[in-house]
């Protein structure tokens, strides 16, 4: 190379090499920015927490970190935003345990049917199984784990049938969370699943290249998707969480003392997050049947037909899933029964 054109080839990546360490999320004079992208609408419970946990991580830390907050999918879908986030393009991001598990693969284990009957339940596994334990499984991926929130109890809606056991799903197109879990369950159940990015579920429901979708009755109200169906069956089949990571290089890069900051304001929000999520939703079922739709609440007989068919998809995704997603199946299972038996 002649030296002229080397000198230049240097002189760019020396411009290059300080760009970078200028561009957004790097530290610039004690101070320190991050984006943190949600396809969680702006007026939702989410966005309030996420709003709440800005104001603290500014306040306690002086100024010296800067939070600016992407809602409603504007960076883009999940499964984007959350390989943007490893990649360090944006410095964290919220989104559901399912989308998470495109890169920490073992957490879609957490959105099996039917494995947790109550939001305590999986507070519980959370709070005490993933959080303290599995910390590795995020930082092996470049992410560290922020804190948990939830998207809440999935339930089908549909736009001409109403779904009353499993046997009414057989032939319906239902669009699917981008997830080998949520494939396998409406597999069980008969469905044809079709892959659908969160951002595009809408316009798929109204144009009829789907029948239906899952989803909970908060998002479902906070994305409109309650416009495009008739329908709506409480069957509670997956409880969905949520989570908040950081890219790992730019969360190491955070002094000691504003790492405990972002921990502390994680730790006002969550516990009351959780609260205002699960209280709203006897309000948003009623708000659905207001609007016209039809909310149906399984019998027991009904709701024992979706549980079966429910383990029987736990059962035929843990046989054929890696040795790191059976260790965190049985960590979950033995975390639950001794749950279940008082053994908190």
């Amino acid at each position: 190379m002649p030296r002229s054109i080397a000198r230049l080839a240097a002189s760019c990546a020396a411009l290059l090499a300080a760009f970078l360490l200028l561009a957004p999320g790097a530290r610039s004079e004690g101070t320190f920015t991050f984006k943190l992208a949600t396809v969680a609408p702006d007026g939702s419970p989410w966005a309030a927490g996420l709003a709440d946990f800005k104001a603290a991580v500014e306040k306690n830390s002086g100024g010296r970190v800067k939070v600016r907050t992407f809602l409603g999918g504007a960076l883009g879908d999940e499964n984007e935003t959350v390989q943007q986030c490893r990649r360090g393009q944006i410095q964290a991001v919220g989104a559901s345990a399912g989308a998470i598990a495109s890169l920490v693969p073992e957490l879609a284990i957490l959105e099996l049917p039917y494995l947790f009957r109550s939001g305590a339940e999986a507070d519980y596994v959370l709070d005490r199984v993933i959080g303290p334990k599995y910390a590795n499984l995020f930082t092996d991926r470049g992410l560290v784990l922020g804190f948990w929130s939830e998207n809440g109890f999935r339930n089908f809606g549909t736009r001409n049938r109403a779904v009353r056991s499993p046997t009414d799903l057989k032939g319906l197109k239902m669009r699917s969370q981008e997830s080998p879990v949520h494939l396998a369950m409406y597999r069980a159940m008969g469905a044809s699943p079709v892959q659908i990015p969160t951002t595009e579920a809408l316009t798929s429901l109204q144009n009829g290249t789907v029948d239906g979708f899952d989803q909970t009755p908060l998002y479902t109200q906070a994305a409109s998707w309650d416009t495009a169906i008739k329908h709506y069956t409480v069957s509670t089949h997956i409880y969905q969480p949520a989570v908040i990571v950081y890219n790992r290089d730019y969360f190491n890069t955070l002094p000691a003392d504003l790492k405990k900051v972002m921990a502390d304001a994680a730790a006002g929000i969550v516990t009351d997050l959780r609260r205002q999520i699960r209280a709203l939703e006897p309000l948003l079922l009623e708000n659905l049947q207001a609007s016209g739709i039809q909310v149906y609440n399984p019998t027991a007989a009904e709701k024992a037909a979706f549980e079966k068919a429910g383990a029987q998809a736990r059962k035929d995704y843990v046989a054929s899933a890696s040795a790191g997603e059976k260790a965190v199946y049985d960590a979950i299972v033995a975390a639950l029964n001794g749950y279940r038996a008082g053994k908190k």
